[in-house]
């Protein structure tokens, strides 16, 4: 069983990112600059912008995050969304979730410029990598597809199951994975809530995504001997045992399943990073025009 580590491959993209932006900015280029919105004050959305903001300067990125208390209008938020999709310093920008529930999210999703989607969460982007056409990725499934490709982890022919069907997480891998490429070439099965009989499905895939959002899902007798398990679940639960008041949770029962493995991803240290890293990358494709 090999450790599949998101966070020290998550440290090498960096570095990678770090030599192409001063490469850039010797040539005379501008730095590439990510901008994010967050609207009220989520833990969870707090620590992962905070990260988002380190991680520019790490890389040589300017940032800009515009805070708004959760009693904003939509109407604000729509302003400000299209004050930076007309803002020719910025290259990029995200609009962290979840909003407040007063805020329709799909409305402010469609309003960020596809040029500046560096989630890849707007329908055009969505469409585009559909069709197999240049596009931002939504960072998850571009981060899993990099995991795949750097652990050199064959997937053309393999059966591949996919336990989740949201917009930004598993519909796009399970795209991804069953296009005509590499990583990809699977045969691609997509599981949900309303699946019955899961674990019959699961236990067939060579290559098992989990991506349900409910922790320890995944049990041994839903895994076949030697598969390859990528878990996307990251909830928070109550922890007495860290500093912080709580630990983060995998769908995958980590110590039962792991033993029957040929690669999986811890949680965390696994696909987490790689979501971060991921947000990078298309920021700098951002910066150097190369999907629009």
């Amino acid at each position: 069983m090999q450790i599949i580590d998101g966070k020290q491959t998550a440290a090498d993209i960096k570095l990678e990112i770090a030599a192409m932006v001063k490469k850039m900015v010797d040539e005379g280029c501008k730095r590439p600059h990510l901008a994010a919105i967050l609207v009220g004050h989520d833990g969870g959305s707090e620590t992962y912008v905070a990260n988002k903001v380190k991680d520019c300067a790490a890389v040589g990125f300017e940032s800009t995050l515009i805070r708004f208390e959760d009693n904003v209008t939509e109407k604000e938020l729509l302003a400000k969304v299209q004050e930076l999709n007309t803002n020719p310093d910025i290259d990029g920008f995200i609009v962290q979730l979840p909003l407040p529930s007063h805020i329709n999210e799909s409305k402010v999703i469609e309003a960020v410029s596809p040029e500046k989607d560096v989630d890849g969460f707007h329908p055009v982007n969505l469409g585009r990598m559909v069709l197999g056409m240049p596009a931002f990725v939504s960072a998850t499934p571009a981060g899993i597809i990099e995991l795949l490709d750097r652990y050199k982890i064959e997937t053309s022919g393999k059966h591949c199951v996919v336990i989740g069907r949201s917009n930004i997480v598993g519909r796009p891998i399970s795209i991804l994975l069953s296009q005509k490429a590499s990583p990809g070439n699977c045969t691609v099965t997509v599981c949900h809530s309303r699946t019955p009989d899961i674990g019959k499905i699961t236990s067939q895939a060579d290559i098992l995504i989990a991506a349900i959002g409910s922790p320890g899902f995944v049990k041994a007798d839903m895994v076949k001997e030697g598969a390859v398990v990528i878990d996307v679940g990251t909830t928070r639960l109550p922890s007495a045992l860290t500093k912080s008041g709580f630990k983060l949770h995998g769908d995958v029962l980590y110590d039962e399943v792991a033993p029957k493995c040929s690669y999986i991803t811890p949680v965390p240290g696994g696909v987490g990073p790689m979501t971060i890293v991921s947000l990078l990358k298309n920021t700098l494709l951002a910066g150097r025009k190369e999907i629009y």
